[in-house]
């Protein structure tokens, strides 16, 4: 394995405790605490997202290097492009709709609840399982 490759599949590792530390559980967890509201979760909920997405973006971008400078199977970076384009969807397609609900709520206006909420959980599981695929893939060479 060459050293792109090695460094490729440790951030991957890295961007998988990332995605299952906060999205599955941190952002539960936050509303189960004493005196959370709602408000101040999906406050705090939106500066986290927020730093983990940009995160996101800077990680992806230098493992997209690291595969671009390696040879590597084309499955791991068939796997690699599922996992961004899950990122894409959920920055382009369900962050907007995520973020006008919120900026209801904590304008104090009673929103109802949103559906875009499962698309982001649901586009989370297939990024974590599309980077858990590219790591071991990157692993075994």
């Amino acid at each position: 394995m060459s050293t792109a490759a090695a460094v490729a599949a440790a951030v991957i590792f890295v961007w998988i405790g990332m995605i299952v530390a906060i999205s599955f559980l941190e952002a539960p967890l936050k509303f189960r605490a004493p005196n959370v509201t709602l408000q101040i979760g999906l406050g705090i909920g939106r500066l986290v997202f927020r730093a983990l997405n940009s995160v996101e973006v800077n990680v992806a971008i230098v493992i997209g290097v690291c595969l671009a400078s390696s040879p590597v199977p084309a499955q791991a970076i068939v796997a690699f492009v599922v996992a961004v384009g899950a990122l894409a969807c959920q920055l382009i397609a369900v962050r907007p709709f995520l973020n006008r609900r919120s900026d209801r709520v904590l304008a104090g206006l009673n929103a109802p609840r949103s559906r875009a909420h499962y698309c982001y959980v649901c586009l989370e599981v297939i990024k974590l399982t599309a980077l858990l695929a590219a790591g071991i893939l990157l692993l075994s060479g």
